[in-house]
């Protein structure tokens, strides 16, 4: 039994004696990549600042060299307009030395390039040799192909912890200034469809507005609050941008709206609420986004608001406001803290106007408060989510690269290991003049939950993750999801 038992303590000890030799080699391999990493950004600023420097001498040197656009002449128009052409191409003639010409003519071909008439823009430089030529003249001409009339697409989108599949066809470029009739079709993956005939009017100014107006049917289905949804109507939508990264939109949305029963097993709660409605309302969409990249952004903030007024016409009455706001701080070794904030609010109308719960808040999710189910915090009705008039909720993420693999465009760079801690509330809470008051309405009975996993960028545009959930605080109510949790979307928490 003695000789058992130092046997068992010898191979415990060769176990350690195992694991401290691995840890001391992890350390040293990342010591010896940390090293290579040094060197290599070193000569990446070092080429850098010789690039830099070359591109300053050019610059002297074109700046000095004297120059004038004398014709500019654009080779392959057939349907587009000539107004919307000379105004692309008018601060060409401005420019006095070469330089100046080209950069106005990078400018000039980016315009045109997005008035959504040409799928190709080519530039030719020569000198001018007509009539009244200078000896510094130039002439420049654009050489352009403009974009078939007919056309189709098939693409795939994601979002909501879902994906979708998206058929059309459009006639583009129709009456010469951009002008686009499109039909699309799309189904997703959690039996989501829609269907709608779009027609787009961009105006070419400098907040690049474009009015557009739809057609649409829309269906889908709630399986957290046991209930689907059919939607069929018409839409007017004003885009603008009034800054170069804020972009607003007024859309005035007339629908008529089917909720019925997903199963058998719905709640008496949303049974009851089962119906048509009509519903016109308008709504403001505001948003800002200085974050340097979509999925995996290490600097800036971003933010997004909307406010929308139902009660133009219908049975369908409330007020709603909801934003979103994200701040992201750098910290060493390309690591990243990631602070994200929630909230919104509906005040139905005290008038004959109603609402119904396709238009209220719901909590919960891979996207929104991880670790619990989709819709999963908050009242509940037979396991079905009731939703609320009011919610908040909060994240704080921390981020960083994979260890032992290199960056800068490799297929570690689309990964990411992610911890987060969410906090968040939902209800019909009863706000007066007292804000303290408030506040602790807010926050009594909030719920909290923490983990860690592992973050995919998808098409540079969306992004997966895979995380273990833990809900440390919750109500008798709500539905956890204690384990690995899969989520999917453009957006979240």
């Amino acid at each position: 039994i003695f000789s058992l038992k130092a046997c068992k303590l010898d191979f415990s000890f060769v176990y350690l004696f195992v694991f401290f030799g691995l840890m001391k080699l992890v350390c040293i391999l990342q010591s010896s990549h940390r090293k290579f990493k040094d060197r290599k950004q070193k000569l990446q600023n070092i080429r850098k600042k010789l690039a830099e420097l070359r591109l300053k001498l050019l610059q002297v040197k074109l700046g000095r060299l004297k120059a004038r656009v004398q014709r500019v002449h654009v080779d392959g128009i057939s349907r587009t307009k000539d107004d919307i052409v000379i105004g692309s191409v008018r601060d060409v003639f401005t420019a006095a030395d070469f330089q100046t010409v080209i950069l106005r003519i990078h400018e000039a071909r980016m315009r045109l390039e997005n008035l959504g008439c040409f799928k190709n823009v080519g530039v030719l430089i020569d000198t001018y040799s007509g009539d009244g030529a200078y000896d510094d003249g130039i002439e420049v001409t654009f050489e352009v192909k403009e974009v078939n009339l007919l056309g189709a697409k098939i693409n795939t989108n994601v979002g909501n912890n879902e994906g979708s599949i998206t058929s059309g066809g459009m006639l583009r470029n129709i009456f010469g200034r951009g002008e686009e009739l499109s039909t699309e079709y799309s189904y997703g993956t959690k039996r989501t469809s829609s269907f709608h005939t779009t027609f787009r009017k961009p105006f070419h100014n400098e907040a690049a507005t474009e009015l557009s107006t739809s057609i649409y049917q829309q269906a889908s289905e709630a399986p957290w609050s046991g209930y689907k949804e059919l939607d069929r109507g018409v839409l007017l939508s004003l885009a603008f941008a009034t800054a170069p990264s804020i972009e607003q939109k007024l859309i005035l949305d007339g629908a008529w709206r089917h909720l019925s029963c997903l199963s058998r097993s719905t709640a008496f709660a949303v049974r009851e609420q089962s119906g048509h409605s009509l519903k016109s309302a308008l709504r403001h969409e505001l948003s800002l986004d200085k974050r340097d990249e979509l999925v995996f952004p290490t600097d800036g903030i971003a933010f997004n608001m909307k406010n929308e007024f139902a009660g133009l016409g219908g049975d369908v009455g409330f007020f709603k406001n909801e934003l979103n706001f994200q701040l992201n701080l750098p910290l060493v070794n390309e690591m990243v803290v990631q602070g994200s904030v929630q909230a919104g609010h509906m005040l139905p109308l005290r008038n004959n106007k109603t609402h119904c719960i396709i238009d209220r808040f719901i909590l919960g999710g891979p996207t929104s408060v991880r670790g619990f189910e989709m819709g999963g915090v908050g009242p509940h009705s037979d396991n079905h989510a009731l939703g609320a008039e009011m919610y908040w909720a909060a994240g704080l993420h921390f981020y960083c690269p994979l260890p032992l693999l290199g960056r800068g465009g490799s297929f570690s760079d689309k990964f990411r290991l992610h911890s987060f801690v969410n906090i968040g509330n939902i209800g019909d809470f009863d706000l007066t003049d007292n804000y303290k008051r408030n506040l602790e309405n807010l926050f009594k009975d909030m719920r909290l939950s923490y983990g860690a996993g592992l973050a995919m960028s998808l098409g540079g545009f969306a992004r997966v993750e895979l995380n273990y959930c833990i809900p440390l605080i919750l109500q008798r109510y709500d539905r956890p999801y204690n384990g690995i949790q899969f989520g999917v979307s453009t957006n979240f928490l």
